[in-house]
């Protein structure tokens, strides 16, 4: 198994991702620079890492999903592999229309970094069968622009089909106004394509992937994925 993590001028989580997946889940990974045009085709999950790809200028995601990359990136997508994206990779992903909806500035106008508590909607997933359905993870968040949006229509479509993977919580599992940090539609944090096999999330699973760091409660989503390629 093979994990390919996408580099986009700006990003800056990418080494993050390749640590937790070589050294701390000893699996075979590759950087992917934003210019290729062709993709490894032994990979069989691609990572957007968060970051500010193209310094988020114009809108965040909105120069990086024109990338080269991004046409391999889709046809990975289409070909059934894994894609996920994490924070600047979900809003690139949403730009490229790989997942619906949109990622909008936080309510508070603000930027957030800080330890959220997200509650796991759906474990029957290759991203959340590591997880019980209704777990509470604590992962950190770091973004301005993490508030989530989708019309009606879409929302009811996603719930439905049991695309939403994660709700923000508060540390009980309780969805509340006050659990949301950043104004999300629903609370939601992460959602899933109707295929199932394309995630996008704002908080960041990588950076609580070994005790030192606070927690590992972000390796249930690397297991969740390394679970269903074995």
């Amino acid at each position: 198994m093979k994990f390919g993590v996408v580099v986009f001028p700006g990003s800056n989580c990418e080494h993050d991702c390749y640590h937790v997946l070589k050294n701390v889940l000893s699996k075979d990974v590759s950087y992917v620079w934003h210019k290729s045009t062709s993709i490894d085709r032994s990979i069989d999950c691609l990572i957007l890492p968060g970051g500010f790809s193209y310094g988020d200028y114009l809108r965040t995601g909105a120069i990086a999903r024109f990338s080269p990359v991004m046409a391999e990136v889709e046809r990975v997508a289409k070909s059934g592999r894994y894609v996920i994206g994490i924070c600047n990779g979900f809003q690139i992903l949403c730009e490229a229309g790989l997942l619906p909806g949109v990622l909008m500035m936080n309510a508070s106008l603000r930027f957030i970094c800080r330890n959220v508590h997200i509650r796991v909607e759906n474990p029957d997933t290759p991203f959340t069968s590591a997880c019980r359905k209704g777990e509470v993870l604590r992962i950190p968040i770091a973004h301005k622009d993490g508030n989530y949006f989708a019309d009606q229509d879409t929302l009811k479509a996603l719930e439905d089909r049991g695309q939403i993977l994660f709700r923000y919580c508060s540390p009980d599992g309780t969805p509340s106004p006050e659990a949301n940090p950043n104004g999300s539609v629903d609370n939601i944090a992460g959602v899933m394509n109707e295929d199932g096999n394309v995630m996008g999330m704002m908080p960041h699973p990588e950076r609580v992937c070994e005790e030192v760091l606070g927690g590992t409660d972000g390796l249930k989503i690397f297991t969740s994925i390394i679970e269903s390629l074995s």
